[in-house]
């Protein structure tokens, strides 16, 4: 678990990166990783559209955008010079080297080009029912008029999804084995999580925990990959992993495929982006269908008649009003302009997630839950962004999606969702991602 920071540029001068707070950069790291869905508007109305904040390690500088314009130059500039790989550099000590996420270049491009075929629509179409008889069971274990958090059950159902329909994992000896080492993985703490940059640390109590428990997931993962390698029934199988495993670029003759390396680094990053992420959209959207009776009974109308495209909007509109991510973040590798402004290689640029779906210019009326803006084209380009954009967007958004929408529909047909009385929520910080504070406690009685 080391920092990934090869190639990654110095300290950039105060002088050449637009104003913000002036205080240390532990201290505006903190508040950035801790308190960020207060911080972050309060620095908008301070300083306007265009802000810096100043990171770990010191000289380092995040440049904050969030104007549809700005977003749109940000997604759209050179990956030559936008470094995608170098502004997620801090999931470096846990993904790997080889993550979808921390390469660019011609490594990207390979790996992205080796990955897409086990995300396109016909694999997503083979997923869906495996989804399906996994939501199923999970819903139908519900106890009804007791209240429940639902961010608990989300991220047993979405642990599930990984470790079967993409790690390809069934034997119930090996999830039982897996099970507690992912949660390790995932819940941590934001001090943890911070702490991945500094490997002294990881001599002492939760960074050293966090590291033992990466080493004891790691060896489970690498004999999974031996162990399919091997398999007789390797081209039948219709999981994630047996997928890569076949998988060569046919534009290079002497490609071998992904290594084991490799395969580990992706399947560690596709276990961490669409794990926690996904159950968190779902715990949120079941919470604004519970506070919300009339949009709880167009979403049932709409998952008894079969419509994706509405139980998609409610989907989005939940993950538009509670961002599980806060930003998308480049890594300047030479001189750029974004904004009309200027920046000096070495700088981060950042669209904010968290200012940019709370605008009440690109979403009208933006605190309200109101899915139907998805279904009438009123939401622009680069105005909604939880999977990043351009050459980098998410490679599994469509998986997500098709996930949520499996889910909704089953608990929908399935119930009516209520929230306990006095049930309040708020966003908290877990790792990176933005978790009910208490749950999204709901309570279901059977149809």
């Amino acid at each position: 678990m080391r920092p990934l920071s090869q190639g990654v540029s110095g300290r950039v001068d105060p002088a050449d990166v637009p104003d913000g707070p002036k205080y240390p950069g532990l201290l505006q790291s903190i508040a950035l990783m801790r308190f960020r869905h207060q911080w972050i508007p309060h620095l908008h109305r301070r300083y306007g559209d265009v802000f810096s904040i100043r990171i770990l390690p010191e000289g380092r500088w995040l440049v904050v955008f969030n104007r549809p314009e700005h977003v749109r130059e940000i997604f759209a500039g050179d990956p030559e010079i936008f470094h995608a790989g170098k502004g997620n550099a801090i999931l470096g000590p846990v993904m790997g080297e080889h993550s979808l996420l921390l390469v660019d270049g011609a490594q990207h491009k390979r790996a992205r080009k080796l990955l897409m075929p086990a995300f396109n629509g016909h694999a997503l179409r083979g997923y869906e029912s495996m989804v399906e008889g996994l939501a199923k069971t999970e819903v139908g274990s519900w106890d009804e008029g007791r209240p429940f958090r639902t961010l608990e059950r989300m991220n047993a159902l979405t642990l599930e999804v990984i470790l079967q329909v993409v790690f390809g994992v069934t034997d119930e000896g090996r999830l039982a084995e897996l099970r507690p080492l992912v949660n390790r993985t995932v819940n941590v703490s934001p001090a943890v999580f911070l702490g991945w940059g500094f490997p002294r640390l990881q001599r002492l109590g939760p960074w050293r925990r966090a590291f033992e428990n990466q080493v004891a997931l790691d060896r489970v993962i690498y004999a999974l990959i031996a162990e399919r390698r091997t398999a007789r029934d390797l081209e039948s199988r219709s999981d994630v992993l047996s997928r890569l495993l076949l998988v060569r670029d046919e534009d290079d003759p002497t490609d071998t495929g992904l290594t084991d390396e490799e395969l580990r680094d992706q399947l560690v990053t596709l276990l961490l982006a669409g794990h926690e992420t996904t159950a968190t959209a779902l715990a949120w959207t079941l919470h604004e269908l519970a506070k919300d009776p009339v949009q709880e009974g167009k979403a049932r109308a709409a998952a008894l008649r079969g419509d994706h495209d509405h139980l998609e909007a409610v989907l989005k509109e939940s993950m538009r009003l509670h961002p599980v991510i806060p930003m998308v973040v480049r890594h300047l590798m030479a001189p750029a302009t974004v904004g009309g402004i200027d920046l000096p290689a070495g700088a981060n640029v950042a669209a904010s997630i968290i200012l940019a779906h709370s605008s009440e210019t690109s979403h009208p009326d933006h605190a309200a839950f109101r899915p139907e803006r998805f279904l009438s084209g009123e939401v622009a380009a680069n105005t909604w962004i939880p999977f990043g954009g351009g050459v980098r967007r998410c490679i599994g958004a469509g998986f997500s999606l098709m996930e949520g929408v499996v889910v909704l529909r089953e608990v929908l047909a399935a119930y009516d969702l209520g929230l306990p009385p006095g049930a309040r929520e708020q966003p908290k910080v877990r790792n990176i991602t933005s978790v009910p504070k208490h749950g999204a406690r709901v309570v279901v009685r059977r149809r």
